[in-house]
Protein backbone atom coordinates (compact mmCIF):
# COMPACT_ATOMS: atom_id res chain seq x y z
CA UNK A 1 0.00 0.00 0.00
CA UNK A 2 1.10 3.73 -0.76
CA UNK A 3 0.59 6.67 1.24
CA UNK A 4 0.37 10.23 -0.38
CA UNK A 5 1.12 13.16 2.17
CA UNK A 6 -0.58 16.33 1.20
CA UNK A 7 0.10 19.92 3.15
CA UNK A 8 -3.53 21.61 4.08
CA UNK A 9 -1.28 24.61 6.11
CA UNK A 10 -1.11 27.74 5.49
CA UNK A 11 2.28 29.30 4.37
CA UNK A 12 2.96 31.65 7.77
CA UNK A 13 5.16 34.72 7.96
CA UNK A 14 5.40 38.52 9.13
CA UNK A 15 3.15 39.39 5.93
CA UNK A 16 0.27 36.89 7.35
CA UNK A 17 -2.79 38.76 8.73
CA UNK A 18 -3.89 37.79 12.14
CA UNK A 19 -7.32 37.92 13.60
CA UNK A 20 -7.95 41.72 13.05
CA UNK A 21 -6.75 43.01 16.54
CA UNK A 22 -4.78 40.87 17.40
CA UNK A 23 -1.01 40.89 17.56
CA UNK A 24 0.53 40.29 14.45
CA UNK A 25 3.73 38.31 13.96
CA UNK A 26 7.02 40.08 14.37
CA UNK A 27 10.33 38.46 13.83
CA UNK A 28 13.51 39.92 14.56
CA UNK A 29 17.04 38.37 14.94
CA UNK A 30 19.16 38.60 17.90
CA UNK A 31 22.02 36.57 16.89
CA UNK A 32 23.65 37.03 13.26
CA UNK A 33 26.37 34.38 11.74
CA UNK A 34 28.54 37.00 10.46
CA UNK A 35 29.74 37.74 14.22
CA UNK A 36 27.89 35.38 16.77
CA UNK A 37 28.57 32.39 14.27
CA UNK A 38 24.76 31.06 14.47
CA UNK A 39 21.36 32.73 12.98
CA UNK A 40 19.17 32.85 16.04
CA UNK A 41 14.98 34.95 16.03
CA UNK A 42 12.92 35.81 18.25
CA UNK A 43 9.46 35.44 17.32
CA UNK A 44 6.49 37.77 19.20
CA UNK A 45 3.09 36.96 18.03
CA UNK A 46 -1.07 36.13 18.84
CA UNK A 47 -1.48 32.60 18.62
CA UNK A 48 -4.28 33.22 15.95
CA UNK A 49 -2.97 33.49 12.39
CA UNK A 50 -1.66 30.73 9.93
CA UNK A 51 -3.22 27.58 10.17
CA UNK A 52 -3.31 27.07 13.78
CA UNK A 53 -5.37 25.13 16.45
CA UNK A 54 -8.39 26.67 18.67
CA UNK A 55 -7.30 25.12 21.87
CA UNK A 56 -10.44 24.70 24.38
CA UNK A 57 -8.57 27.27 26.52
CA UNK A 58 -9.53 30.09 24.60
CA UNK A 59 -12.44 30.01 25.69
CA UNK A 60 -13.59 27.64 28.30
CA UNK A 61 -11.67 29.11 32.08
CA UNK A 62 -10.90 25.60 33.42
CA UNK A 63 -10.44 24.09 29.36
CA UNK A 64 -7.90 21.80 28.55
CA UNK A 65 -4.68 23.23 27.09
CA UNK A 66 -2.76 22.37 23.77
CA UNK A 67 -0.18 20.23 25.54
CA UNK A 68 -2.18 17.69 27.17
CA UNK A 69 -4.43 16.54 23.55
CA UNK A 70 -3.43 13.16 23.02
CA UNK A 71 -2.29 12.14 19.13
CA UNK A 72 -5.16 9.85 19.00
CA UNK A 73 -7.22 13.06 19.24
CA UNK A 74 -4.94 15.03 16.61
CA UNK A 75 -5.32 11.80 14.09
CA UNK A 76 -7.90 10.26 12.14
CA UNK A 77 -10.48 9.86 9.78
CA UNK A 78 -11.74 12.32 7.78
CA UNK A 79 -13.45 14.01 4.99
CA UNK A 80 -13.05 17.16 2.81
CA UNK A 81 -16.30 18.68 1.78
CA UNK A 82 -16.59 20.96 -1.01
CA UNK A 83 -19.76 23.34 -0.30
CA UNK A 84 -18.31 26.64 -2.37
CA UNK A 85 -20.63 25.78 -5.79
CA UNK A 86 -23.34 26.28 -3.02
CA UNK A 87 -22.48 28.98 -0.71
CA UNK A 88 -21.03 32.04 -1.33
CA UNK A 89 -20.38 35.40 0.65
CA UNK A 90 -21.95 36.05 3.76
CA UNK A 91 -24.47 32.78 3.28
CA UNK A 92 -25.03 30.21 5.98
CA UNK A 93 -23.86 26.71 5.44
CA UNK A 94 -26.99 24.11 6.47
CA UNK A 95 -25.74 19.93 7.40
CA UNK A 96 -26.95 18.97 3.92
CA UNK A 97 -24.83 20.90 1.84
CA UNK A 98 -22.54 18.57 3.83
CA UNK A 99 -24.24 15.22 3.12
CA UNK A 100 -25.34 15.63 0.24
CA UNK A 101 -22.21 15.61 -1.23
CA UNK A 102 -20.16 12.94 0.40
CA UNK A 103 -20.98 10.27 3.10
CA UNK A 104 -19.83 11.61 6.69
CA UNK A 105 -19.56 8.90 9.37
CA UNK A 106 -19.73 9.81 12.95
CA UNK A 107 -16.68 10.54 14.85
CA UNK A 108 -14.65 12.19 11.58
CA UNK A 109 -13.37 15.14 11.47
CA UNK A 110 -15.12 17.64 9.04
CA UNK A 111 -12.83 19.48 6.57
CA UNK A 112 -14.90 22.19 5.47
CA UNK A 113 -13.68 24.30 2.06
CA UNK A 114 -15.88 27.14 1.28
CA UNK A 115 -13.12 28.02 -1.62
CA UNK A 116 -11.91 31.14 0.65
CA UNK A 117 -8.44 30.08 0.93
CA UNK A 118 -8.06 31.34 -2.27
CA UNK A 119 -8.35 34.93 -0.94
CA UNK A 120 -5.91 33.96 1.87
CA UNK A 121 -2.91 36.62 1.88
CA UNK A 122 -0.34 34.45 0.02
CA UNK A 123 -2.58 33.35 -2.89
CA UNK A 124 -3.09 35.51 -6.42
CA UNK A 125 -6.40 36.63 -5.71
CA UNK A 126 -5.38 37.83 -2.04
CA UNK A 127 -8.02 40.05 -0.19
CA UNK A 128 -7.75 40.62 3.33
CA UNK A 129 -10.88 41.50 4.24
CA UNK A 130 -13.27 39.38 1.99
CA UNK A 131 -10.69 36.87 3.49
CA UNK A 132 -11.84 37.47 7.09
CA UNK A 133 -15.33 39.80 7.26
CA UNK A 134 -17.71 37.70 3.68
CA UNK A 135 -17.18 34.24 4.04
CA UNK A 136 -19.71 31.91 4.66
CA UNK A 137 -20.87 30.43 8.38
CA UNK A 138 -22.79 28.44 9.96
CA UNK A 139 -26.31 28.53 12.04
CA UNK A 140 -26.63 26.61 15.29
CA UNK A 141 -28.45 23.89 13.09
CA UNK A 142 -25.22 23.01 11.97
CA UNK A 143 -23.44 22.86 15.19
CA UNK A 144 -26.08 20.64 16.62
CA UNK A 145 -25.80 18.43 13.74
CA UNK A 146 -22.26 18.14 14.65
CA UNK A 147 -22.47 17.21 18.10
CA UNK A 148 -25.15 14.50 17.24
CA UNK A 149 -22.57 12.94 14.28
CA UNK A 150 -19.99 13.11 16.79
CA UNK A 151 -17.51 15.43 14.78
CA UNK A 152 -14.24 14.87 16.10
CA UNK A 153 -12.59 18.11 14.81
CA UNK A 154 -14.17 20.56 12.35
CA UNK A 155 -11.03 22.31 9.73
CA UNK A 156 -12.20 25.68 7.46
CA UNK A 157 -10.63 27.31 4.78
CA UNK A 158 -11.28 30.47 6.03
CA UNK A 159 -10.32 32.70 8.99
CA UNK A 160 -13.12 31.60 11.35
CA UNK A 161 -15.51 28.45 12.03
CA UNK A 162 -18.26 30.98 13.06
CA UNK A 163 -19.98 33.14 10.90
CA UNK A 164 -18.13 36.52 10.74
CA UNK A 165 -20.74 38.61 11.17
CA UNK A 166 -21.13 36.52 14.28
CA UNK A 167 -18.11 37.83 15.94
CA UNK A 168 -17.07 40.48 16.96
CA UNK A 169 -16.31 41.55 13.51
CA UNK A 170 -19.54 42.46 13.23
CA UNK A 171 -19.00 45.64 15.46
CA UNK A 172 -15.68 46.42 13.59
CA UNK A 173 -17.24 47.49 9.98
CA UNK A 174 -20.55 48.78 10.12
CA UNK A 175 -20.69 48.51 6.35
CA UNK A 176 -19.80 44.97 5.86
CA UNK A 177 -22.75 44.54 8.31
CA UNK A 178 -25.33 46.28 6.26
CA UNK A 179 -24.13 44.60 3.38
CA UNK A 180 -24.36 41.11 4.74
CA UNK A 181 -27.71 42.50 6.09
CA UNK A 182 -28.90 43.20 2.53
CA UNK A 183 -27.85 40.23 0.96
CA UNK A 184 -28.98 37.85 3.68
CA UNK A 185 -32.17 39.70 3.69
CA UNK A 186 -32.61 39.94 7.46
CA UNK A 187 -31.65 41.81 10.28
CA UNK A 188 -28.59 40.60 11.78
CA UNK A 189 -29.50 40.29 15.25
CA UNK A 190 -32.51 37.89 13.85
CA UNK A 191 -29.99 36.10 12.52
CA UNK A 192 -27.74 35.43 15.06
CA UNK A 193 -28.94 36.74 18.40
CA UNK A 194 -27.37 36.73 21.30
CA UNK A 195 -27.76 33.17 22.83
CA UNK A 196 -25.95 32.09 19.60
CA UNK A 197 -23.23 34.68 19.76
CA UNK A 198 -19.96 32.92 18.34
CA UNK A 199 -21.22 29.03 18.71
CA UNK A 200 -18.66 27.17 17.50
CA UNK A 201 -16.61 28.28 20.11
CA UNK A 202 -18.93 29.18 22.82
CA UNK A 203 -21.39 25.82 22.44
CA UNK A 204 -18.61 23.29 21.12
CA UNK A 205 -16.23 24.04 23.05
CA UNK A 206 -17.01 23.05 26.26
CA UNK A 207 -18.08 19.95 24.88
CA UNK A 208 -14.42 19.04 23.14
CA UNK A 209 -15.18 20.08 19.92
CA UNK A 210 -12.09 22.07 18.35
CA UNK A 211 -11.71 23.98 15.46
CA UNK A 212 -8.98 24.51 13.01
CA UNK A 213 -8.69 27.56 11.21
CA UNK A 214 -6.91 29.17 8.04
CA UNK A 215 -6.75 26.17 6.04
CA UNK A 216 -5.24 25.79 2.91
CA UNK A 217 -2.21 24.77 1.18
CA UNK A 218 -3.05 21.75 -1.15
CA UNK A 219 -7.09 21.36 -0.07
CA UNK A 220 -8.12 21.61 -3.64
CA UNK A 221 -6.21 18.24 -4.64
CA UNK A 222 -8.80 16.50 -2.06
CA UNK A 223 -12.58 17.58 -2.69
CA UNK A 224 -14.91 15.72 -1.70
CA UNK A 225 -12.69 13.25 -0.63
CA UNK A 226 -11.89 10.57 2.32
CA UNK A 227 -8.93 10.81 3.84
CA UNK A 228 -6.70 10.08 7.26
CA UNK A 229 -5.95 13.33 8.77
CA UNK A 230 -3.15 14.83 11.38
CA UNK A 231 -3.22 18.11 12.75
CA UNK A 232 -0.05 18.83 14.55
CA UNK A 233 -0.24 21.61 17.21
CA UNK A 234 3.66 21.80 19.21
CA UNK A 235 2.93 20.80 22.71
CA UNK A 236 2.57 23.81 24.75
CA UNK A 237 1.57 23.58 27.82
CA UNK A 238 -0.53 26.19 29.16
CA UNK A 239 -1.34 27.01 25.25
CA UNK A 240 -5.02 28.42 24.84
CA UNK A 241 -4.66 27.88 20.77
CA UNK A 242 -1.32 27.47 18.91
CA UNK A 243 -0.27 27.32 15.10
CA UNK A 244 -0.11 23.46 13.63
CA UNK A 245 0.64 21.73 10.62
CA UNK A 246 -2.01 20.09 9.06
CA UNK A 247 -1.13 16.43 7.02
CA UNK A 248 -3.88 14.23 4.59
CA UNK A 249 -3.04 10.76 4.08
CA UNK A 250 -4.22 9.31 1.22
CA UNK A 251 -3.79 5.73 1.17
CA UNK A 252 -3.46 4.11 -2.66
CA UNK A 253 -3.02 -0.12 -3.27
Amino acid sequence: MKVKLYDLTQTTGIHTPPWPSYEPLQVKYFKRLSFHGANGQLITTSNHLGTHLDGQLHFVPNGRDIASLTLDELFGPAVIVDISDEVGEYEIYKPEHFTRKVEIKEGDMLVIHTGFHHYAWDQPEADEIKYFYKHPGPHKEFADWVLDMKIKMILVDCGSADHPMNTILRRFKPEIAAEAEKKLGRPLDEIFPPSMYQMMHLYLFPKGVLHVENVGGEIDKLLNKRVMLGVFPWKFEGGESAFCRVVAFEFKE
